[in-house]
């Protein structure tokens, strides 16, 4: 790659980097897609025939990555694809243009105009102060206000949100809006809603994790167990007590089986037994029952017995 001395000595010229770029783009970027962006930047200025392979060996990335990472500025709108190579964006007008989009967004002047009330204009601003240092950016204001109608949280629940996305590192909008959809399809509304789900999902961890212990599984619950356990819960109603004495129905079988399982408390759930009593004195019925029939067969000639004569002993004990 043939470069030239710019006008100006490396030492004394400057790069300029918008501050919206650092609100936007940094917090949800790869690194190497970072390193890739600032580097092009950098050379953009000089107006010079970079190669991708030159990108590779300068910046110590696999060539595979440099395309990704092309790719995805590309798609965030920071690169422009030309015929014959790339122009750098500019990210102040790319966001000036996001905040006056007709029937998207609006401006914050606007928005304030219109908010519903004092709360929840106090929640953003909350928002602003506890999670960007108070310099959040404009369009995360349009962002937040569409949040509310769409999804109908109260307040809290859209505080609630942003520190929670922020306890797991990952306040960037894709994220955000992932948890919010989630919250929204188990008709999450007001906080009293968001307790009522978390307690829920506690419940659910707990029971998973005390059933992973219980079986002494070396592995993590895959995504189907995880879909029995939960039909058991929410669906069927039923608790750690009956779950367990499912699960000890095992204790002899040399393979655990979810599949298995699930049989043992559908039939359970469909025969209306909802209670470790119910489950404990239907068993003890099935003992007894099995019992008789073993006496009967103790009892009948070995001449007289015909197997289609008794095929269907065990029917006489079901009522």
């Amino acid at each position: 790659m043939k470069l030239e001395h710019s006008d100006k000595s490396l030492l004394f010229s400057s790069t300029e980097v918008p501050d919206v770029f650092f609100t936007e783009h940094v917090p949800s970027m790869n690194g190497n897609f970072l390193k890739v962006y600032l580097y092009v930047l950098f050379l953009s200025k000089h107006n010079k025939d970079v190669k991708k392979n030159d990108l590779s060996k300068r910046l110590g990335l696999p060539y595979p990555d440099i395309q990704d990472a092309l790719n995805y500025l590309e798609e965030q709108q920071l690169l422009i694809k030309l015929p014959d190579g790339y122009s750098i964006a500019n990210i102040q007008e790319l966001e000036l243009t996001k905040l006056y989009s007709p029937k998207v967004t609006s401006s914050p002047e606007d928005i304030e105009k219109s908010r519903q009330n004092q709360y929840r204009a106090q929640a953003i601003e909350n928002i602003n102060t506890l999670f960007f240092q108070g310099v959040m950016s404009p369009t995360w204001y349009n962002d937040i206000d569409l949040w509310f109608n769409k999804y109908g949280f109260d307040e809290q629940v859209m505080l609630a949100l942003f520190n929670y996305c922020a306890e797991n590192r990952a306040l960037h909008r894709a994220y955000i809006q992932t948890v919010a959809d989630a919250w929204a399809s188990h008709n999450i509304k007001n906080f009293n809603d968001l307790e009522a789900y978390e307690l829920k999902q506690d419940k659910l961890n707990s029971i998973k994790k005390e059933i992973s212990q219980k079986l002494r599984l070396s592995r993590n619950l895959t995504s189907f167990d995880e879909d029995y356990i939960i039909k058991w819960i929410n669906d069927y109603k039923y608790d750690m007590s009956i779950i367990e004495l499912a699960l000890k129905k095992t204790s002899s079988m040399s393979s655990i089986s979810f599949e298995y399982f699930d049989k043992v408390l559908t039939d359970w759930h469909e025969k209306g037994l909802n209670s470790v009593e119910d489950i404990l004195q239907y068993q003890q019925s099935k003992k007894e029952q099995t019992k008789k029939i073993k006496q009967i067969e103790k009892k009948i000639p070995e001449y007289s017995y015909t197997q289609s004569t008794f095929d269907n002993l065990e029917s006489l004990y079901d009522n």
